[in-house]
């Protein structure tokens, strides 16, 4: 489920203080209901691509079909990623956090790992068109436990990536991010094997 952008800029993530720059695109509530210490164990499974049985075949095909659009449009070419067209956030990061853990990059996407708390994971992409960032956040639910948040970030390339922006928002809102929850709550209902409880069934 889509949530009101103020479910992330009301709670003191610190990711507020280290991209200001970014755009808030949106917020969504995660089907994953778990306790406290679960956040490492959310991150795993979205870096490890498992969601328990196969994705729907429209949300595969639109994924296909941005792949090939990038190979066509050279929007994904090298010299255009995290640490060649940007800099990578991690540069940004105090010292705290840039010594502390980073969490798993992710396989089959190219976002990696910028870092994690107890109750925030940062992963950051780059091609020609922008420069975006998945953050996932821990936050207590209104069953007295815990579930997951996703939020996604962007910084624009110039013209180019606002026009790609405008394009592609639209159909990530209405098709791709209601399939990647489901993904999601699909992934964590295979591990946890009770969808329905506040408290997770298996530790982090």
């Amino acid at each position: 489920m889509r949530l009101p952008n103020t479910a992330h800029t009301a709670r003191p993530w610190q990711i507020h203080e280290i991209a200001p720059d970014f755009t808030l695109e949106d917020v969504w509530e995660l089907p994953t209901p778990g306790g406290p210490d679960d956040l490492p164990r959310l991150v795993r499974q979205m870096a490890s691509g498992s969601d328990g049985e196969s994705s729907s075949r429209l949300y595969d095909l639109l994924f296909e079909v941005r792949w090939k659009l990038g190979n066509l449009l050279g929007w994904d070419k090298s010299g255009q990623g995290v640490g060649e067209r940007v800099r990578s956030l991690r540069d940004r990061l105090p010292a705290d956090l840039r010594d502390g853990p980073r969490g798993p990059d992710f396989r089959g996407v190219p976002f990696t790992a910028v870092y994690l708390t107890d109750t925030e994971f940062v992963a950051e992409s780059a091609n020609r068109t922008v420069h975006a960032l998945m953050h996932l956040g821990w936050v207590p639910d209104q069953a007295g436990g815990y579930r997951g948040q996703l939020a996604t970030l962007v910084k624009p390339n110039g013209l180019l990536g606002k026009a790609y922006l405008a394009g592609i928002t639209p159909v990530r809102r209405v098709v791709v991010s209601p399939a990647l929850t489901r993904k999601i709550g699909r992934g964590w209902q295979s591990q946890t094997g009770n969808p329905t409880t506040g408290i997770s069934t298996m530790g982090a």
